[in-house]
């Protein structure tokens, strides 16, 4: 059980949560926010306290604006003007009918650690010492604030703050989504649970005069709906429907003075539905809200929103209006692995309306659905390629020969990738071709940029795909001349430089992708193994504890880790990586093997044996395995026993550890012309120095000594530090 660090008030009636808040025992207040996105929808309660702390900060800690601008600008449109947008993108800067790329449902999750970060940065910059964040109603938060606070309850330093998050009794939402990152699971584990009694309302004050409950009615619409009270809600819902109407619209444009657009995507869009005028102004501002929300990718919100504006208009009343809810909350529910919830709507589209543009559209996303987005024994790619071929028929009755080339192009784009999820990457890439040259011929330089981007980025995935290493980077590097600031780009990039030997140009662009992203566990994961292979475990250990920080479920960090921590001799500290991942997965093979190697390093052989025979026993075939208990054979003396498990080994993997090892046994068991064969293996896959002294050795034993002379000859030649090793043999090649 984690320490209770923080505090949860649980209370039905808001009166009780706060009077229970008041008793605690707590730092300063930093800040107070209410977390009901009613008030301003995704990250209402981020952008209230950012908006409270950012202007400080700028002040304090420039650098932490700076390298958190992504984060404090996604989540707070009202610091435009105070904060510079240093790493925009294609995607960012497009225009609307131009938008093609969305962001995965995964980058709220960056933006929450992002968030944490700069926190921390903040707080350390006031040196003011420990701090309170108290969050209301945080069960009506939207899932983006819900997000934040998990990391925030999770990850904060109790040294510099202390949260307090308060809620209904009701349980709390679990979104739907790839994070794993949610607040109910945090509250439980980070934060001491306050109970406080409910507050009884006193005896008859159920009872108001109609003044009075007119006046309550008002006070609603006046707090923005925020409030729990009973009384007050009844009343208005008491009011006269017009007089609601026209409260509504002189609160909306009260809101609308300040000039703050989060309230726009909550109270502003509140108020307009409910106004004298919801199919209008009301239908108009929930558009906005969902545009605004969609290009960010705060998918909850997008739904939400579109069923709201689904409710205030039709296809025969605003087709315009009505066709942008429903393809917005598709393409939301898809992001967050929902599909099954898209279809309905795509087939009620298309018996509604006849625009080519909404059959267009929706045959697309129907098709990505059978090939992407369903669940894998659900997908069907063939009925997807009738979808699309579908898709791209309508885009072809386009007017405007720009548009119809860009629509014609794009849906071929999706054909592309069914060919490849069919298994024919060369016809996807001559698909790929003909589609950037199409809109090279057809569109100005500058026309569907972040399009031509992606055709570029899809065509350098199958390129490496195909061993076109030459083209893949190209491509990849193409992208990034056109569209710098997208950390992706230099990430796969990186990936396909690792595959091709190039460590340092990895580096380079792992490097890279970290400087332009909010904080994401992948990138510190590859900077970590290139770091450790490029010799710098110093460096590759911070990383790989970077990586658990924002995901301590990443096993494959830990099992890293633990190994670097391992060679270093650092045993401790490998000890408790790896029971703690075997307490998460006992059954891993790969954790059982280093539990193993561990034992051995500390000569408990007999344990070291049990532990390998055990990862050997959860899989057969690991031939790390076979290969550990192996050398255990031949550490304990037992040349028949370490010739057996190092040749089961061998017969799992081409690993040329592993047939230098058995080399060493057979030389050693007297069976020089064994050890020669599996040395020229190694040999010709590595020119290893180590396996050209060995092989020396061997040839020796069998008297052929002027083979033995040139590999001894060739190791001086290599690495001068082999000169002791090579003239330690000489007296026995003069021997021979």
């Amino acid at each position: 059980m984690a320490e209770h660090r923080h505090h949860w008030v649980r209370a039905a009636r808001r009166s009780a949560r706060a009077d229970a808040r008041a008793k605690l025992d707590l730092p300063p207040v930093l800040a107070v926010v209410n977390a009901d996105r009613r008030l301003r929808g995704p990250y209402t309660a981020v952008g209230s306290i950012l908006r409270a702390t950012v202007p400080d900060a700028l002040a304090r800690c420039p650098e932490a604006v700076a390298g958190h601008d992504i984060e404090l600008l996604s989540t707070t449109p009202e610091l435009r003007d105070l904060v510079p947008a240093t790493r925009e993108t294609l995607t960012s800067l497009a225009v609307p009918k131009e938008r093609t790329r969305f962001y995965s449902a995964l980058r709220t999750l960056r933006i929450a650690h992002g968030l944490v970060e700069f926190l921390e940065e903040y707080l350390r910059a006031l040196g003011a010492g420990p701090q309170t964040l108290v969050v209301d109603d945080a069960h009506r938060a939207d899932p983006t604030d819900g997000e934040f606070l998990a990391v925030l309850l999770r990850r904060i330093d109790p040294a510099l703050l202390t949260v307090v998050v308060t809620t209904g009794t009701e349980p709390l939402e679990r979104p739907a989504g790839p994070g794993r990152e949610t607040l109910p699971d945090a509250l439980a584990a980070h934060c001491a649970v306050l109970d406080p009694p409910d507050r009884e309302p006193a005896p008859g004050s159920g009872a108001v005069a109609p003044l009075g409950r007119a006046a309550l009615g008002r006070a609603h619409v006046a707090a923005d709906g925020l409030g729990d009270d009973a009384a007050e809600l009844a009343a208005y819902l008491a009011l006269p429907a017009d007089e609601r109407a026209r409260l509504h619209d002189l609160r909306r444009a009260e809101l609308e003075t300040a000039g703050e657009f989060s309230l726009r995507l909550g109270a502003i869009a509140w108020h307009a539905e409910h106004g004298s005028d919801p199919s209008g102004v009301g239908a108009d501002t929930l558009r906005q809200a969902l545009d605004h929300c969609m290009d960010l990718g705060y998918y909850h919100a997008v739904v939400d929103l579109g069923e709201r504006g689904r409710r205030l208009v039709t296809h025969e009343s605003n087709p315009t209006h009505w066709w942008a809810f429903t393809t917005k909350m598709t393409t939301s529910f898809a992001a967050l692995g929902l599909a099954d919830r898209a279809l309905p709507l795509y087939e009620e589209a298309r018996a509604l309306s006849t625009s080519p543009e909404v059959h267009m559209q929706a045959a697309y996303a129907t098709a990505m659905l059978h090939t992407r987005h369903f669940e894998a024994g659900r997908r069907d790619h063939q009925v997807a390629r009738g979808w699309v071929n579908q898709a791209i028929a309508f885009a072809r009755w386009h007017p405007d020969p720009k548009e119809r080339e860009a629509r014609v192009v794009f849906n071929r784009n999706g054909l592309a990738l069914i060919e490849v999820h069919q298994g024919r990457p060369a016809a996807a890439l001559a698909l790929l071709d003909g589609c950037i040259d199409r809109l090279d011929e057809t569109l100005e330089p500058h026309e569907h940029a972040l399009h031509r981007s992606v055709l570029r980025y899809n065509r350098a995935q199958v390129h490496a795909a195909l061993g076109h290493h030459a083209e893949a980077v190209a491509d990849y590097t193409a992208v990034i001349e056109c569209d710098p600031n997208y950390a992706e780009y230099h990430f796969d990039r990186g990936m396909l430089w690792r595959d091709l030997g190039e460590p340092e140009r990895a580096l380079a662009d792992y490097e890279h992708a970290i400087r332009l992203s909010p904080p994401f566990p992948e990138a510190y994961f590859n900077r970590a193994d290139v770091l450790a292979e490029l010799g710098d475990t110093e460096a590759a250990v911070a990383d790989f504890g970077y990586v658990l920080r924002l995901d301590p479920e990443f096993d494959d960090a830990r099992v890293n880790r633990a190994s670097l921590l391992l060679d270093a001799g650092a045993y401790d500290l490998a000890r408790a990586d790896i029971l703690a991942g075997l307490e998460r997965t006992p059954k891993s093979a790969r954790l059982l093997c280093l539990k193993g190697q561990l034992l051995s390093a500390e000569e408990d052989l007999a344990a070291a044996a049990e532990a390998f025979s055990e990862a050997l026993a959860v899989d057969p075939g690991y031939a790390e395995a076979w290969a550990l208990l192996g050398g255990l054979r031949y550490q304990e003396g037992d040349l028949d026993g370490a010739g057996s498990h190092l040749a089961q080994a061998a017969e799992l993997s081409a690993e040329p550890g592993i047939r230098f090892n058995l080399a060493v046994v057979h030389h050693d068991a007297g069976r020089y012309g064994e050890a020669v064969r599996l040395l020229d293996e190694v040999v010709d896959a590595t020119e290893d120095v180590d396996a050209r002294l060995q092989r020396a050795r061997c040839l020796i034993g069998l008297d052929r000594t002027e083979a033995a002379k040139a590999d001894l000859l060739v190791c001086l030649e290599a690495d001068a530090g082999a000169a002791d090793q090579v003239y330690a043999l000489m007296p026995e090649l003069a021997g021979s």
